[in-house]
């Protein structure tokens, strides 16, 4: 079981605006129920997309515009809050396959990175100029190059960096641990084979 090597990401954009959006906020508590990760993606940033009696409200995600838009665009210090895994996992459910942002919270991040799913820190002009390129035209392709750290959309390069750590995993294959393992479990076997004590 090899891992797929993500050295870029492309698609569609589509930027939600704020600083501080915290994990509640992305996927709030009562959804988090479930025993697979499967339906999180339906209920992405559910207080502020749905009113009570689960009608859309306006929020950027209900725009039929940005339908399939796989890259998402926001401020500084994204993810923050509690370290819940279900967060990047609603992420990723919905579609979404990477995240540019001005800055990310530390355990978000990594989450993020264990799931193959890209996290680009870009300045907030920089940002803000991706930004109106989609609105301006939505069907604009975005590429966010992990490799390179910049993304390239509408004629432009801006630079988005990607932690060497998140980086080096991604690119090569290497991000999620449990695939490594299941990956290596062969070896595992070999090496328990030839161990006197392990023989049965």
């Amino acid at each position: 079981m090899s891992l797929a090597k993500i050295s870029s990401v492309t698609g569609r954009g589509v930027f939600v605006p704020g600083n501080d959006i915290d994990t509640d906020r992305i996927i709030p508590a009562r959804f988090m129920k479930c025993v697979t990760f499967d339906g999180l993606g339906e209920f992405l940033f559910y207080d502020v997309r749905k009113n009570a009696d689960g009608s859309d409200r306006p929020h950027p995600l209900n725009e039929p515009r940005f339908k399939g838009a796989t890259v998402l665009l926001s401020g500084a210090n994204f993810g923050c809050g509690s370290s819940r895994e279900h967060a990047p996992q609603a992420i990723q459910k919905f579609g979404f396959r990477a995240v540019v942002a001005e800055g990310f919270a530390e355990i978000f991040y990594g989450n993020c990175a264990t799931l193959g799913l890209p996290c680009a820190v870009a300045s907030r002009e920089d940002i803000a100029k991706i930004a109106a390129a989609v609105e301006k035209d939505p069907q604009t392709e975005i590429t966010v190059d992990v490799a390179k750290q910049e993304v390239r959309f509408a004629g432009q390069t801006v630079k988005a960096a990607v932690r060497e750590s998140a980086r080096d995993a991604l690119v090569n294959g290497r991000w999620d641990p449990i695939g490594e393992l299941l990956e290596g479990l062969p070896t595992v076997k070999t090496t328990a084979a030839r161990l006197p004590y392990l023989a049965a």
